[in-house]
C-alpha cells in the first residue's frame, strides 16, 4: 500500500485531546498492529477540580491509553503548565524536534491550526515546525474550531469508536465537560461517516501530505 504508515505520532496538548479528537483512529491503528505513540504535553494540574487528587490525569491518561492499546513505554508525558504553553513556545519546539528525532514518525495527528485554545495552538504551529518533513493531520475538536476542512476521513467500525468511548470514560475528573458525551462521540462518528459513505468516521484537516 503506497500510504502504509507504519509510526504514528498522536500530539495532544493536554492529557484527553488526543482521544477525544482521533480516539477511534488510534483504535484502529493499534488494531492494524501500527507502532503509535502518544505525546501530551501537561497533566493540567491547574485545572483539577477541587476534591480530586492533583496528579488524577496522570492516573487516568495511563488507564486510557491502556483501553486503546498504547503501549505503556510509548506514552509520553511533558509536565507544562495549562494555558501557558505560549511562554515556553521555544521548550515545546525543543522537545518536539527531539520526538522528530528519536521517532521519525511515518504520520503526525495533532490539533487543528483553526483550534482556539492557546495551548492546542502553540502545540498545532510548533509542531508544524518540528515535524514539516512529515504527513500531519490535523484531529477534529468543534467545540474549539472556529473553522475545520474535512478533507481527510478515516474509516472505523463501531468497535473502534466503542474503544473511543471507553477511553474517555477513563477521565471521571473530566465529566462534566459537555463533549464529554457519548450521544455527541457517537452522533459526531455518524455524522462524519454520512460524509464519507460509511458507519462510522473520524475527520482531518490535511496540514503536510507527503508522498515518499
Amino acid at each position: 500500500m503506497l500510504l502504509d504508515f507504519r509510526k504514528i505520532l498522536i500530539l495532544g496538548p493536554h492529557t484527553d485531546d488526543g482521544e477525544f479528537g482521533c480516539g477511534g483512529t488510534i483504535a484502529r491503528f493499534v488494531e492494524e498492529n501500527r507502532d503509535v505513540y502518544y505525546a501530551t504535553f501537561s497533566l493540567a494540574e491547574e485545572s483539577v477540580p477541587p476534591g480530586l487528587p492533583k496528579d488524577i490525569l496522570f492516573t487516568e491518561v495511563k488507564a486510557s491509553s491502556e483501553v486503546l492499546g498504547i503501549k505503556e513505554e510509548n506514552l509520553l508525558i511533558y509536565r507544562y503548565p495549562v494555558r501557558k504553553f505560549d511562554h515556553h513556545r521555544q521548550e515545546i519546539l525543543e522537545d518536539l524536534v527531539k520526538l522528530k528525532k528519536d521517532l521519525d514518525p511515518d504520520l503526525v495527528l495533532m490539533p487543528s491550526p483553526h483550534d482556539l485554545h492557546q495551548d492546542h495552538y502553540t502545540i498545532s504551529m510548533e509542531g508544524l515546525r518540528a515535524f514539516k518533513f512529515t504527513s500531519i493531520l490535523g484531529y477534529e475538536m468543534p467545540w474549539n474550531n472556529i473553522n475545520f476542512e474535512t478533507r481527510s476521513f478515516v474509516h472505523l467500525q463501531k468497535r473502534h469508536i466503542d474503544k473511543k468511548l471507553e477511553s474517555v470514560k477513563c477521565y471521571r475528573s473530566q465529566t462534566g465537560r459537555k463533549y464529554a458525551n457519548e450521544e455527541f462521540i457517537r452522533g459526531l462518528a455518524r455524522t462524519r461517516g454520512v460524509q464519507c459513505g460509511v458507519e462510522y468516521a473520524e475527520t482531518f484537516e490535511v496540514i503536510r501530505w507527503i508522498i515518499k
